[in-house]
């Protein structure tokens, strides 16, 4: 009596196991490692912003010094104030190109971006199908 207990037992047990098969492997790892990916980027990103901001800070902070050094020193020439406006110009145009071309890379990178973002969309959509219409197929050779 108690070996057929144990019989019906372990066919219960084998029941309720569920089959392992390569795609369920496949898939729940790899939907694991993605996941974690994903989880790190916030911290990946904030790290470079956080860096770079960081470089910018310190280049404005050694121009700032040099300022204050230098001040003191081209005062005594009493350089031509015309030069000088002259100058300045100059200065402002360099500085409203170089700003006109960062708005030009940031705007080549959300493009870039989109354009991306549409094509893995794109991309997405077709391996669905792919997909689907392979299973079909292979649906037809498991009957």
């Amino acid at each position: 009596m108690e070996n057929l207990v144990n019989s019906n037992q372990t066919i219960e047990n084998q029941n309720n196991i569920q089959k392992i098969s390569p795609c369920g492997i496949m898939s729940d790892n790899t939907s694991e490692i993605i996941q974690k990916l994903e989880s790190e980027m916030p911290l990946f990103f904030q790290g470079y912003s956080d860096l770079y901001s960081k470089y910018l800070h310190s280049i404005k902070d050694i121009f700032g010094v040099c300022h204050l050094a230098e001040k003191q020193y081209f005062d005594k020439f009493n350089i031509d104030q015309d030069i000088l406006k002259q100058f300045n110009s100059y200065c402002k145009s360099i500085t409203n190109t170089s700003k006109s071309q960062i708005d030009l890379s940031r705007d080549f990178l959300k493009y870039y971006f989109e354009f991306q973002l549409s094509l893995v969309d794109s991309s997405d959509k077709y391996f669905h199908n792919l997909m689907n219409n392979y299973a079909k197929i292979l649906s037809q050779f498991i009957k």
